[in-house]
């Protein structure tokens, strides 16, 4: 099912809900990007009423912002309220993996589980960026000299979906079905909206490279679910102190790029779906 939810200002988010069971709401990445979640929600919708949206001003959700982490948790509040339930299971994939932790610090009543997949952790970008960014350029292999004679110029749309497919294309582990992987991912390209990548990832990286982010995520209790790919290009390093840090957290590795459920599909759900399933810890005495 279809629909669109009113976030607190009026702005409509594009959602779909699939399967059955208790809630799951999936946070894609980005920022600017739309919901990519088509295998993920298919792995799992047999246990879980799986809830997708795109967030503002992305993909089907009209909107010209305001294009801020404040607005991104009010946004996912909507949509987690109109599943109706308290508590939910919420999963968020790289750059909405630290959306679902913000949400998380912000309403602890709110979440039941918190699954936080391919991240790149609270470290300061200066830490693990450079590494990621030369990562991608050897992935890109002969495809490197048309990824930088796009880079920085303008783009007409069928380029700038070239370009999309290009720099996703150094997500997966796999060189011989890396680009197919990629271009299945941009098929339908959405778009991507630039002004709200740049924003929200520059508040990020202020709220990271402060430190306020390692110093929340201390108090937060909700049991989480850390899930790598540990041929990433992101190095993953950047997630230890993030592990390190949460009260309750749980770590696996898959072999597989940023995106596990696609080259790893049965090990991702199987993850998954024993975490949600587990039992609560039970109480300090």
């Amino acid at each position: 099912m279809t629909e669109a939810v009113l976030a607190d200002d009026g702005a409509a988010l594009w959602t779909r809900r699939t399967g059955s069971g208790p809630p799951l709401v999936l946070c894609h990445g980005g920022p600017g990007l739309w919901d990519y979640f088509d295998d993920a929600a298919a792995l799992l919708d047999g246990d879980f009423t799986v809830v997708r949206w795109d967030q503002r001003g992305c993909g089907r959700s009209p909107s010209t912002g305001p294009h801020t982490i404040e607005q991104s948790v009010a946004d996912l509040h909507a949509v987690v309220r109109s599943t109706g339930q308290s508590p939910v299971a919420v999963l968020g994939h790289s750059w909405g993996g630290l959306l679902a932790l913000r949400y998380a610090l912000a309403h602890p009543v709110r979440v039941s589980r918190l699954v936080y997949v391919s991240g790149v952790g609270v470290d300061p970008a200066a830490t693990w960026r450079h590494d990621f960014l030369t990562g991608v350029r050897a992935r890109l292999g002969p495809r490197l000299a048309r990824f930088d004679e796009l880079l920085g110029r303008e783009r007409t749309p069928a380029q700038e979906r070239e370009f999309a497919v290009l720099q996703w294309s150094a997500d997966f582990a796999d060189p011989a079905t890396a680009y197919d992987l990629a271009d299945r991912f941009a098929t339908p390209f959405l778009g991507i909206n630039r002004d709200c990548h740049a924003a929200l990832t520059r508040q990020t990286d202020e709220y990271v490279d402060s430190g306020a982010a390692l110093a929340a995520i201390a108090d937060l209790g909700t049991p989480t679910l850390i899930i790598d790919g540990a041929q990433d290009v992101r190095p993953r390093r950047s997630v230890d102190s993030l592990a390190r840090s949460l009260p309750d957290a749980h770590r696996i590795s898959l072999d597989a790029g940023h995106m596990p459920w696609v080259e790893q599909p049965a090990a991702f759900t199987t993850a998954v779906r024993d975490f949600l399933r587990a039992d609560p810890a039970p109480a300090t005495p």
